[in-house]
This record gives structure tokens, C-alpha cells and sequence, in this order.
């Protein structure tokens, strides 16, 4: 009796070790065996040390002795609770109506505008009298072939008809360039980017739960602007060059990025080459329809020497230029997930990509200015060496490194007053008789476009570039004459400042910048404003003043209220 008792002490204790282990199924086989291995009683035995019913052993002897083999499961096929789409047969049917509701038939499925989420259509289910949980929903889902899925972008629209004909040229004309030892680069404007602590796609590794924090709005800094990065990707070399401009994306801008490449590196890399081919989207500032791109090149090919052929990709085949995914790609993925603070740090992040496949990448900040709204008149395109070729010579043309006219289709209006102010050129204004104005005026003309130009040379980097109309720019808001004029009325006159901008209808603060520039001139002239005896408080005065002296007014005076 003492035996049987130690026994079962020493068998409950092994159990009492090794049960938590098991599963039921290996429970019941391992007591089975430990009964048969003791013989006759052993069965008692058993279920008193563990504590379980005797025809639960009984049952595991019985599995034992049947010989069957192991079966890889806790229960028997069949065994268990009954899923639920045995349970409902409806249940399967009516999901994929819910989740392919055009398919079928159904166009007023409830679901239609919202989220087919697990959970919404495990809702939606249950409504209907289908009693099912959303990890349930998903496993039907997986069973009937779905899968999570975003769209994919194949749809591509019309199609030009000579979209893959115009992709062979451009292979051709690769070829045809590389096979000589000439440069074949692709251009693009990489997305502009906003600089700033502001959230910046992808994800990086940081300590958990420490997140670069950033600004919980876009809206763009005042004072840090933002980035343009315009890359040149040569396709030979392997190696990107990208300027980061920090004004205006204008094809200006474009044309002196690919003269910068030239300069710091394609000339190095190729010096007996003669021949550049450029390969751009259809659109954007190097677009086949943009004048001034190609009125910017036939200045870059004459510059460099260099015969430049541009074949541009048909519209809406952005996507296969090789600036996108060989070099703009890494660059994402360089800087993803950390804020572009600043646009040393953007020059920095693109410099430092590489790649697996060796490509290089050179970046450097542009901080010159490159006004918008910049046109080239019919005759200046027509005086441009520019040929076109004899397939889509749209998409397809040459610029010949030959001199050029740079042709004034208009008047350059810089040393006369805007129509509407030409009344305040008279003497009781002015104080000067019409030659002493010319004369002034010429003068500051000479004057105004040393200075200018200076500025833009030191900040540019190189010579200026002209206009179909032979300005340099987009006309000024205040002509040269508005300017003096301005500055005659504030110090001849004490119109005070906020009263001039009134009346060129313009922002006191640009008044103020204008008059300091006009004083700077009028000082290197050597011509001094002598104060009149008719003292201009307020507009009005003005009025009074110009009535007296039977000058028509054709400027409408706004007077403050």
C-alpha cells in the first residue's frame, strides 16, 4: 500500500512538471503509456496522480493500441467547433457581394463609397444576419484570393501615335552620340521642396518611441523659401549634377544648371567632344514648346562651341526618362524621412547619394535670380540657328553654335514715364526743361545699367542674357523715369512716401527701395535735388498744384479716407 502510495506521489509530480507542456491529445497518450507500462491497476493509478477521469486514460490506451499513425494535430479531422461558413452557407456569397458589388450586379451596395475594411464588412455582415468577427472576414478573404492592394498606375490616357516611333529616335540618336565619344545627358526638374522642419516621406531608424519631430502644417517658410532641384544625368558616366535654385523654375534656370555641368564637369569629361544631345520631358521649363529654352541654349551652344541637339519624350512619357528613376529615385531615398531643414543640408543629402552601380552625384546651391514671364518675339526665333529634323521636328531640332541677331521687337520704354504718370514730367514738377531731363535721364540710364548688370554678373556667374525684346527681364513695375520722378516729388516736394505709393499705385516699401536706389545714381551723376518752394503734404496738394499750372490729370488719385 505504501508502494502504491509513493508511486503515485513520484507520478504526480512528473506530471504536475511536464503536463503544461502538452496539448490534450499528447496529455491523454502519455498517461496511456505510463499505465500500460505498470500493468494491472495501472489506469487507477494514473488518473489519481493526474487528477483526470479513468476513461480518459482508458481512451488513451485504446489510441495506443490501435496502431494508427501520428497525427500531426491535436484533434482529428473534423474535430473542434464548426467554422462558420459551414455553419451559415450564405455567409461566402454574400461577403463577395459586398466586396465585388459591380461584378455582381449589385451598384447600390452599401459599402460602395466606404473603406471594404475587415472590420466595416464584418458590420455589414452581421447586419444582414451573418454573426461574423473581421479576423474572420479576413480569413475568407484570403481564401477567395484577396489581398490588400493600392491602385496601380497603367491607365495612361490617349496615347500620341507616334509615342514608341519617337522613343526609337531618341535611342538612335543616343546611340549615334555615344558611339562618337559625345555627352548624352538627361534633364528634368526634380519636385520642389519645401524648407523647413516639415515632414518628409519614407521611414529611418531612430530609438523607439523618438521621432523626428516636425511643423504639423506646410505652409512655406518666408524666410527659408524653398528648394528647385534641376538634375543632369549623363548616361555614359553614370553621374548626376544637380542645382538647387532657390527662386523661380524658368528655362533660365534650367539652361544654366546644364551650362554649370558643362563647365565643372562635362568638359573635363569630354574635351574633344563637339556634339551635346539632350534628352527632356515635353513639357515644364525645358519644354518643346517653351521659346525661351531654346532661345537660353543657342546662347549656351554659341558660349560652349558645342552643337546641341534636344529630343524631347512625347507628352505624358515623363516616366521613362532615365533622370527620373537612374538618379531623382535615389536622391528620394537618400533623404527619406528626415525634414530638409535647410538648403545646405538638400545639397549636402544629394551629394552624398550613391549607388550600387557607381553612380556619383555633384550638388551645388544656385542662389541666382530668374524672373518669370520672359517672352521670345517671332523674329528672335526665327533669327536663332535652330533646325529642325525631318522627323517631329517639334520634339526634334539642333541649335548650331553660330552668332545670332538679338532682335528688339520693341521699344524699350526703361527711360520714359508709364502713360498714366507722363503728367508729372512737367517743369513745375520736375524743375528741369525737357533737354535737362534727357540729358539727366541718359545719364542714369548709363548709370543704372552698369550697376544692374554688375550685380547680376557677381551673381550669376556670367554674362547677362537678353530677351527677345532686348530687356533682360520682365518689364519693372517703375520705370527708370517713374523712379526719378518718384524721388523728385518726395525731395523737391516732401510728397511724403506713403503718398507717392498712392499715386504709382505700388507698396510704400517699394517706393522706399526705389528711392534709395535713385539716390545712389543721382549721387554718382553729381546731380542735386534742390527743394522747391511748393511744400506736397497729401495728394490733394498735388492736385491743386498741377490745376494751377493747367496740367491734365490723367492719373486717378486716390486720396486716403
Amino acid at each position: 500500500m505504501r508502494a502504491s502510495q509513493e508511486q503515485q506521489a513520484l507520478l504526480q509530480a512528473k506530471f504536475e512538471a511536464i503536463m503544461p507542456h502538452l496539448d490534450e491529445r499528447q496529455r491523454r497518450l502519455l498517461m496511456a503509456a505510463e499505465a500500460r507500462s505498470i500493468g494491472h491497476g495501472g489506469i487507477r493509478l494514473i488518473a489519481r496522480a493526474a487528477g483526470v477521469r479513468e476513461a480518459t486514460v482508458s481512451a488513451g490506451v485504446d489510441e495506443l493500441e490501435c496502431g494508427g499513425p501520428p497525427l500531426g494535430r491535436a484533434r482529428r479531422p473534423g474535430g473542434g467547433r464548426k467554422r462558420t461558413v459551414d455553419l451559415d452557407p450564405g455567409l461566402r456569397t454574400a461577403l463577395l457581394e459586398l466586396v465585388e458589388p459591380e461584378e455582381r450586379g449589385d451598384p447600390m451596395s452599401p459599402l460602395r463609397w466606404t473603406t471594404k475594411s475587415t472590420r466595416h464588412l464584418a458590420d455589414q455582415l452581421t447586419r444582414q444576419g451573418h454573426r461574423i468577427s473581421a479576423d474572420t472576414v479576413g480569413d475568407l478573404l484570403r481564401e477567395e484570393g484577396f489581398s490588400l492592394q493600392g491602385n496601380a498606375k497603367t491607365v495612361e490616357g490617349r496615347q500620341h501615335v507616334d509615342r514608341d516611333a519617337q522613343f526609337g529616335y531618341i535611342n538612335e540618336q543616343a546611340k549615334q552620340h555615344l558611339a562618337a565619344g559625345d555627352p548624352v545627358v538627361s534633364v528634368d526638374t526634380k519636385k520642389k521642396e519645401l524648407v523647413g522642419p516639415y515632414k518628409n516621406g519614407g521611414r529611418e531608424w531612430e530609438r523607439t518611441g523618438r521621432p523626428v519631430n516636425v511643423s504639423t502644417h506646410d505652409f512655406p517658410d518666408q524666410e527659408l523659401g524653398k528648394a528647385i532641384p534641376y538634375g543632369v544625368y549623363d548616361l555614359a558616366a553614370n553621374t548626376g549634377w544637380v542645382s538647387v535654385g532657390t527662386d523661380h523654375d524658368t528655362a533660365a534656370f534650367a539652361v544654366e544648371s546644364i551650362r554649370r555641368w558643362w563647365k565643372s564637369r562635362g568638359s573635363l569629361d569630354y574635351p574633344a567632344a563637339s556634339r551635346l544631345l539632350i534628352t527632356a520631358d515635353a513639357g515644364g521649363s525645358n519644354g518643346y514648346r517653351t521659346r525661351a529654352w531654346k532661345a537660353e541654349l543657342a546662347a549656351l551652344s554659341l558660349e560652349t562651341g558645342l552643337e546641341i541637339t534636344v529630343c524631347h519624350f512625347p507628352p505624358a512619357t515623363s516616366k521613362w526618362n532615365k533622370v527620373e528613376h537612374r538618379l531623382f529615385s535615389h536622391i528620394t531615398m537618400n533623404w527619406r524621412g528626415r525634414p530638409l531643414t535647410s538648403h545646405e543640408g538638400i545639397v549636402n543629402s544629394i551629394a552624398a547619394t550613391t549607388t550600387r552601380t557607381g553612380l556619383t552625384v555633384h550638388a551645388e546651391l544656385d542662389t541666382g535670380t530668374y524672373p518669370t514671364g520672359v517672352t521670345v518675339g517671332d523674329r528672335q526665333m526665327d533669327a536663332l540657328p535652330l533646325t529642325r529634323h525631318t522627323w517631329h521636328g517639334d520634339w526634334n531640332y539642333t541649335l548650331a553654335p553660330e552668332p545670332y541677331a538679338e532682335i528688339n521687337e520693341a521699344p524699350d520704354p526703361f527711360d520714359q514715364p508709364s502713360p498714366d504718370l507722363a503728367w508729372l514730367q512737367h517743369p513745375a514738377f520736375t524743375g528741369l526743361t525737357t533737354a535737362e531731363w534727357d540729358t539727366l535721364m541718359t545719364r542714369l540710364l548709363s548709370l543704372h545699367d552698369t550697376q544692374r548688370e554688375g550685380r547680376l554678373d557677381k551673381r550669376r556667374g556670367h554674362r547677362p542674357r537678353i530677351k527677345g525684346d532686348g530687356t533682360t527681364g520682365r518689364r519693372p513695375i517703375l520705370t527708370l523715369a517713374d523712379r526719378l520722378l518718384a524721388v523728385l516729388l518726395h525731395q523737391r516736394h516732401g510728397l511724403p512716401q506713403v503718398a507717392v505709393a498712392r499715386l504709382f499705385q505700388v507698396t510704400p516699401e517699394t517706393v522706399n527701395r526705389r528711392i534709395r536706389d535713385i539716390r545712389q545714381l543721382l549721387q554718382a551723376a553729381g546731380h542735386t535735388i534742390e527743394p522747391s518752394g511748393h511744400r506736397l503734404p497729401d495728394l490733394n496738394s498735388l492736385r491743386d498744384l498741377a490745376t494751377s499750372h493747367g496740367i491734365t490729370i490723367t492719373t486717378e488719385i486716390k486720396t486716403a479716407s
